[in-house]
């Protein structure tokens, strides 16, 4: 089992940061796009190499966030049409989310077989969420679902906080 650490900073315009392993040491970089359409996030290795690329669809009606693991669709995160409380899907073949997603606390099983599970670390400067892979051949999936979900809430604290 590998545990993974990914913590934002609070006041990054660029949606820059790292990361990393129980040493501290950088292991993937997550950079956002700023002022471009549309909106995306790449994840890469030390080496350079683009892991995943997160994009929110353009001109629709509700968010729509497709996620490409090594150049392969392989989910989609998509906001539902509801009243009150905001819920989102996670569409991936064999791939299912259990738990709370929206706080981040949360297994990721595939196939009903726990492959890693995520938690956010509370009373930290920023967000900082710790990702546990038990499945190493997942390793690029799971740290994908936590940017992605991460990203779609960002979407709705903006999108909330200019309804206002």
């Amino acid at each position: 089992m590998n545990t993974l650490y990914m913590k934002q900073k609070v006041f990054s315009l660029r949606g820059r940061f790292t990361i990393k392993d129980a040493d501290e040491h950088d292991i993937y970089f997550v950079e956002g796009s700023f002022m471009k359409l549309p909106k995306s996030f790449t994840i890469s290795d030390t080496s350079g190499r683009e892991i995943t690329t997160i994009t929110k669809k353009t001109f629709s009606f509700l968010p729509t966030f497709y996620v490409d693991v090594e150049g392969e669709e392989t989910l989609t995160i998509s906001k539902e049409f509801t009243f009150f409380k905001p819920r989102y899907t996670i569409d991936a073949a064999g791939i299912e989310v259990d738990g709370n997603w929206w706080d981040m606390d949360f297994e990721v099983k595939q196939d009903g077989h726990v492959i890693g599970s995520v938690q956010k670390k509370w009373l930290t400067w920023g967000d900082t969420y710790e990702i546990r892979v038990v499945d190493d051949a997942m390793e690029h999936l799971l740290i994908s679902i936590v940017v992605a979900i991460d990203c779609v809430k960002a979407d709705q604290a903006a999108s909330s906080s200019a309804a206002t």
